[in-house]
């Protein structure tokens, strides 16, 4: 039903407040790659140079939303292993297409990605 007195949400804007953050996507995208569980450490080291403190809170929020799953195990010293939920699994294709148009648009998009890149 249209209206104007309704609003819809819109999803793009959803979409990019679920994957916003310079970490997001790269967290997500190695673990829908990797598809099995991952402890912080290799995720931190894989993310470089990710802070632990943002990796937490990145994969705190996927959590809470359903993209991935932790378990943790009662192990001296404690283990902690992520793995990406049904749900995460997919927007493999998304992500897949997103790369895949940077790579066809990359050179038209300026010195500015050049810099990206060579920070990144």
């Amino acid at each position: 039903m249209n209206s104007l007195t309704s609003v819809e949400r819109c999803p793009m804007m959803d979409f990019v407040a679920l994957i916003s953050g310079k970490w997001a996507i790269p967290i997500l995208y190695r673990l829908i790659v990797l598809d099995a569980p991952v402890r912080f450490s290799e995720l931190q080291r894989a993310v470089v140079p990710i802070t632990q403190k943002e990796l937490t809170r990145q994969l705190r929020l996927f959590e809470r939303r359903g993209l991935l799953t932790r378990t943790a195990y009662a192990e001296m010293p404690p283990r902690v292993e992520y793995r990406i939920s049904e749900l995460g699994k997919t927007l493999g294709p998304t992500l897949d297409s997103l790369a895949d148009w940077m790579r066809r648009n990359a050179d038209q998009l300026g010195e500015e990605t050049a810099e990206l890149d060579s920070s990144a």
